[in-house]
C-alpha cells in the first residue's frame, strides 16, 4: 500500500486511495482499516522519504570526514536544500495547500515526530562520540531545529515552498552553538583531476 502511494506521490500525482486500492486489488475499506485515513497513509509515505533523505545526507557528510557541530549543520543544510528543491514536496504543497502544511507540520501526524526523532538521534550520536556538547537536551534541540526548518521552508499555502535555506542555516547554526565560521555553507573540494596544478 505504501509503495503504491509513494509512486503516486513521487510522480507528482495526488495520492488517491481509490487508485491505490484498485492497483492492489483491495477495497478502500481495507486501506482505511490499516491506516485510518488518506492523510495517515500519505504521512507515512512522506515520513519514509524524509528518513531516507536524512540517512543518505548523513552518510555523505560523514564520509567526507566532517563531524561534530559542523557535521550536524552540514547534514541539516543539505537536507533543507534537498527539501526546498524536491519536486514532489513542491507539487504536494501547491496541490493541497493547507492540508499539506498541516500534514507536514503537525505534532500529532507522522512527519514531524519522525523528523524530530531523526535529528535527535544525530545529536545524541555526536554527543556520545564526544564530538559535540548540545546546547539543550537533544529532544528539545531537535524539535526547535525541525520547527525552524518548517518555518523557513514552507511558507503559507498561497505561496508554497519558500526555500530560504541560507538564512535557515544561520539560525540553525546559532541554535547548535556553532562557531561563526560554520554558519557559511561548506563548499566541497573539486575532484582531484580538476584541482589546479594536478597532472
Amino acid at each position: 500500500m505504501v509503495a503504491a502511494a509513494r509512486e503516486q506521490y513521487l510522480d507528482g500525482q495526488r495520492v488517491d486511495v481509490t487508485v491505490v486500492a484498485r492497483e492492489l486489488g483491495l477495497g478502500r475499506a481495507t486501506i482505511y482499516r490499516w491506516f485510518g485515513s488518506r492523510e495517515h497513509l500519505l504521512g507515512e509515505v512522506i515520513a519514509d522519504e524524509l528518513e531516507a533523505l536524512v540517512t543518505r545526507k548523513r552518510r555523505e557528510v560523514t564520509a567526507s570526514g566532517v563531524d561534530g557541530v559542523d557535521g550536524l549543520l552540514e547534514t541539516f543544510d543539505q537536507v533543507n536544500r534537498a527539501l526546498a528543491h524536491a519536486p514532489a514536496v513542491r507539487t504536494f504543497v501547491e496541490q493541497e495547500r493547507l492540508s499539506a502544511l498541516r500534514l507536514l507540520t503537525s505534532s500529532s501526524g507522522e512527519v514531524q515526530p519522525r523528523a524530530v526523532a531523526c535529528v535527535a538521534a544525530m545529536i545524541e550520536d555526536e554527543a556520545e562520540a564526544g564530538n559535540y556538547e548540545p546546547t539543550a537536551d537533544p529532544e528539545t534541540l531537535a524539535y526547535a531545529i525541525v520547527r525552524l526548518a518548517e518555518a523557513f521552508l514552507y511558507n503559507d499555502a498561497a505561496v508554497g515552498i519558500r526555500g530560504d535555506h541560507s538564512r535557515l542555516r544561520e539560525v540553525q547554526a546559532a541554535l547548535l552553538g556553532a562557531p561563526r565560521a560554520s554558519h557559511r555553507r561548506r563548499t566541497p573540494p573539486p575532484p582531484r583531476d580538476a584541482r589546479p596544478g594536478d597532472s
